[in-house]
């Protein structure tokens, strides 16, 4: 099962519109589920709907209720691009006995993009504190779970070189190298565009532990 998550000014049609999932996916043995959240990073809302709670555990239980998937951790992974990209990490991150692997596709892994917009940081954590209060704030969440016994996900980032996000994304990768996380990173030239995102989500399937 693979939870494939959208951008900030996307839908739940993005993937099925904007990239050849459908074919990429057509011969594996995968389902994959795309929610909407439209613009809560993925979280509770400071003014809004309990968007990771959703995400987190009632799309959890409606998913394994609806169809024939298996609720194993080894078979279950989260993917998403740009604020999809930071709710795969933090998913994963938050959820390990949940999740074997997360991919971050140009993932807002720093939230900068978002502190820049003060009316919608607003909306969605109330200030940069509430990103920390939240939950959300994702190199607390790597440096906690390194600090704990049992199971830990594997971790994709992909950024383009030309991307407003690849600091952040270096940043990130810096941050967690020395915890211990097996992860992959990768940098190509690209922007912050499904022109990279259509590659990228080849190069996430292809290292997807499904076999």
């Amino acid at each position: 099962m693979l939870y494939l998550l959208h951008g900030l000014s996307d839908d739940e049609t993005a993937w099925t519109r904007f990239s050849s999932l459908e074919r990429y996916v057509a011969d594996l043995d995968l389902a994959v589920v795309m929610p909407n959240v439209h613009r809560s990073y993925y979280s509770n809302m400071k003014h809004g709907y309990r968007y990771w709670d959703f995400v987190s555990d009632e799309l959890l239980y409606k998913t394994r209720s609806l169809f024939s998937v298996s609720p194993r951790r080894e078979q279950n992974y989260v993917a998403g691009l740009s604020m999809g990209g930071y709710g795969a990490l933090k998913l994963a991150l938050a959820k390990p006995d949940t999740f074997a692997a997360a991919a971050s596709l140009s993932g807002s892994c720093g939230l900068t993009g978002l502190q820049a917009r003060p009316a919608e940081l607003s909306l969605v954590f109330g200030d940069t504190a509430g990103i920390r209060e939240s939950g959300g704030d994702l190199r607390e969440l790597a440096r906690a779970l390194a600090d704990r016994p049992g199971p830990k996900p594997k971790l994709f980032q992909s950024c383009g070189i030309q991307d407003t996000a690849l600091a952040d994304n270096r940043s990130f990768r810096d941050f967690i190298a020395p915890l211990g996380f097996d992860c992959v990173y990768e940098e190509a030239p690209g922007a912050h565009d499904w022109a990279y995102w259509d590659a990228g989500i080849q190069r996430v399937l292809r290292w997807l532990p499904l076999g």
